[in-house]
């Protein structure tokens, strides 16, 4: 829970009237700024702010690698229809698309500005990761230059790459993170049963131990809950309640595989 807003506000409502009224009022105003009702935090307002910045993030993302296929293209078409963009925001989406495969594009500027709509916020931030990993698996490889894109975004929105790696694999991608720069595309163990690997969708290895399962799950199942999104678009929502579902499937399976309780 933050709480710097409420001592903030506190402290100058004393400082300012010495009155135990204007201290409440101080922490009323504080607790409002840290839930982000008003304040610098509550500037990206706007539900589809992050649409124009993404879609020309997925265009530089695909070019990084020297060409956009015929399959960045579809994975570029398929992620608008999941989005339900209206005309307008169709046009804009491909407009932004295009823009960001020229040499000109300003990557870092957009990076920033999804950043803002974030506002700080994990849940939103594995939004756009869950929404780009579309375009940076659409040929079915993992490009280094593709890679390097949306890490420099995970960097920028907080998120660990070993979260991401975790990301990748609930989408079912081969996806593995080994640590340091390390990545991999993984596969599982055979005579593993077909599906997505449990232990790579909670972002750790088959050596985790009690606790660390525990702790991977806890903190998963609270960072992708729908209910704390906000005013997102429905269909980002549904995707939150798919991630959530496949974390609890996949807790509940390595349960049952290691007798936890």
């Amino acid at each position: 829970m933050r709480i710097t807003g409420k001592l903030i506000g506190a402290l100058v409502g004393w400082v300012l009237l010495r009155n135990p009224v204007a201290v409440v009022l101080g922490v009323l105003f504080g607790h409002l700024w840290d839930v982000g009702a008003i304040g610098a935090g509550n500037l990206s307002a706007s539900p589809r702010d992050f649409i124009g910045p993404l879609f020309g993030l997925a265009g530089a993302i695909a070019k990084s690698d020297g060409r956009v296929s015929e399959p960045e293209i579809a994975a570029t078409e398929k992620l608008i229809a999941r989005l339900g963009l209206l005309t307008e925001q169709r046009a804009e989406a491909i407009a932004r698309f295009k823009d960001g495969k020229q040499d000109s594009f300003n990557a870092d500027l957009a990076i920033a500005q999804l950043r803002d709509w974030c506002r700080g916020r994990r849940d939103r931030a594995y939004i756009l990761l869950d929404l780009l990993l579309e375009i940076v698996f659409a040929e079915g490889t993992l490009a280094p230059e593709k890679l390097a894109i949306v890490r420099k975004l995970c960097a920028t929105l907080g998120v660990h790459e070993q979260e991401l790696a975790a990301l990748a694999a609930m989408r079912g991608y081969g996806f593995g993170y080994t640590g340091g720069a390390g990545y991999r595309q993984s596969q599982p163990p055979p005579g593993s049963p077909p599906g997505k690997d449990p232990y790579a969708v909670l972002g750790i290895t088959r050596e985790a131990g009690e606790r660390e399962i525990k702790t991977a799950y806890r903190r998963l199942i609270s960072q992708h809950h729908p209910d704390k999104l906000g005013d997102v678009p429905e269909t980002l929502k549904r995707r939150a309640e798919e991630r959530a579902r496949e974390i609890n499937a996949a807790y509940e399976k390595i349960r049952a595989e290691r007798g936890i309780k």
